[in-house]
């Protein structure tokens, strides 16, 4: 099981293992406060894409396409790996700072670790049939 949890929100029984996936420290937030398994900041998307993106709504769908993109490159592969890895081993939580809790790079890194589709800038549906391949190494 793959959940998200705002770094705000505190710690639950339920939560696993927890990896902040963001690139920057969230604000206000004392490290020990968010009891945290690891910090995977090579996880979470570039500097560009993050200024890009700047959580406009209507850039989602293009967001979604691009940072899926980065996280297949070699800077990206092996914090994704660590991730990946949890999950197989027990439940986890994404661990974010945005206010948006459904258009985030957290969400992303669930729907990607669990083979989700994700809608296409056109609006379609996109089905990822070789997500768990590509991302597994097989």
């Amino acid at each position: 099981m793959i959940r998200l949890k705002r770094v705000y929100e505190p710690p639950g029984p339920g939560d696993g293992a927890r990896y902040l996936v963001e690139r920057l420290w969230p604000r206000g937030v004392k490290k020990e406060d968010a009891a945290l398994t690891a910090w995977l900041k090579e996880v979470a998307p570039s500097a560009a894409l993050r200024r890009w993106y700047g959580h406009e709504p209507g850039k989602w769908p293009e967001f979604q396409k691009r940072y899926r993109e980065e996280l297949k490159d070699d800077a990206h592969r092996a914090a994704f790996a660590e991730l990946r890895q949890a999950a197989r081993k027990g439940p986890i939580t994404l661990v974010y700072a945005a206010r948006d809790e459904e258009r985030n790079s957290a969400a992303v890194l669930q729907q990607v670790l669990a083979g989700a589709p994700y809608v296409h800038a056109a609006g379609r549906v996109r089905t990822n049939p070789d997500a768990v391949r590509r991302f597994s190494g097989n």
